[in-house]
């Protein structure tokens, strides 16, 4: 698809809505989702596993709110509610109203009996079921709109790393991966390292070296400039590889430009697995460094069983 005329002119289209969807991250996105998502194996072991009949005899429109903070965001969501037969309305985000709407474009020219079943508006009044992802302020709103129907409302998330002080050149690489992809923007992208005290920075950040190109991004250079001139101002010390300002900080959410960083004398386990905040764990004994933006059709956001929640409505 990646050669495709017309996904190509959907990618400069959205590129030039939302300047942080580049080229690059956007075939990242697409590129995960054929992978992760899409391989009939995976699918039918996660069909098989909830029983999902060959016919839903009783289909719900569900309304869906999509985030857009990285392209393709609400991928899953679509594909649970058409998976589990319902027909859904979708009220993208702003920022990312292009690609999915190609991609259901072209899924009806395939199949013409999908029209029905999938729709774009402003509005989702008198759905029957809500799915909705967007920021602590908005959930709250969400929870009132919705307050009377079966609903999954989901809200900011971030990740974090803990590291041991014996990862190899090559994880720290992957972890910048965690870090720097979608430029940070993802809840599922480390934002928070957990290094153990007298911790040796300068392997990590000459292995981040490997997204200073990220830098000649305007937007992302002024967050950082702007980043590194508030810290500058108020005499706060932090480290830097030019791409990426490193600051010690008890807050799990970094700005874009920065990363966060603690020090442990103890492993912090147990307090980040019950943290509401907290999307994902990387670093040894947890998720593989490299592996953050790349969840399976099972690893649902904000730990919400999606397929459960729309095969019981």
């Amino acid at each position: 698809m990646q050669n495709n005329e017309h996904w190509q002119e959907a990618k400069h289209k959205a590129n030039l809505q939302n300047s942080w969807f580049t080229p690059e991250f956007i075939n990242l996105a697409a590129d995960n989702i054929a992978r992760t998502f899409l391989q009939k194996d995976a699918l039918t072991a996660w069909v098989q596993q909830y029983r999902v009949p060959e016919q839903n005899t009783n289909p719900k429109n569900i309304g869906i709110i999509m985030a857009g903070n990285i392209p393709l965001v609400g991928f899953h969501d679509f594909l649970c509610a058409f998976i589990t037969g319902h027909r859904q309305t979708i009220k993208p985000s702003s920022k990312d109203e292009v690609l999915l709407k190609h991609l259901v474009q072209q899924l009806n020219e395939w199949d013409e009996a999908t029209r029905p079943l999938i729709a774009f508006a402003d509005m989702l009044k008198n759905r029957e079921a809500y799915i909705a992802t967007g920021s602590n302020n908005s959930a709250r709103y969400f929870e009132y709109y919705f307050s009377k129907y079966p609903h999954i409302i989901r809200r900011n998330r971030t990740s974090v790393a803990i590291l041991t002080g014996t990862e190899t050149t090559a994880e720290l690489e992957k972890l910048a991966d965690d870090v720097y992809q979608y430029f940070g923007l993802g809840c599922r992208n480390v934002t928070k390292l957990y290094v153990p005290e007298n911790y040796d920075f300068v392997p990590l950040l000459n292995a981040f070296k490997k997204y200073d190109y990220l830098a000649d991004q305007h937007k992302y250079k002024n967050n950082y400039d702007y980043i590194l001139a508030v810290l500058l101002l108020n005499k706060q010390y932090y480290m830097s590889n030019e791409s990426i300002i490193l600051h010690e900080n008890k807050s799990l959410f970094s700005p874009i430009g920065q990363l966060n960083f603690e020090y442990y004398t103890q492993k912090p386990e147990a307090s980040l697995k019950d943290n509401n905040d907290v999307q994902c764990i990387v670093g040894k004994d947890h998720l593989p460094f490299g592996k953050a933006q790349q969840p399976s059709l099972t690893d649902y956001a904000d730990g919400v069983d999606t397929m459960k929640f729309l095969l019981e409505i």
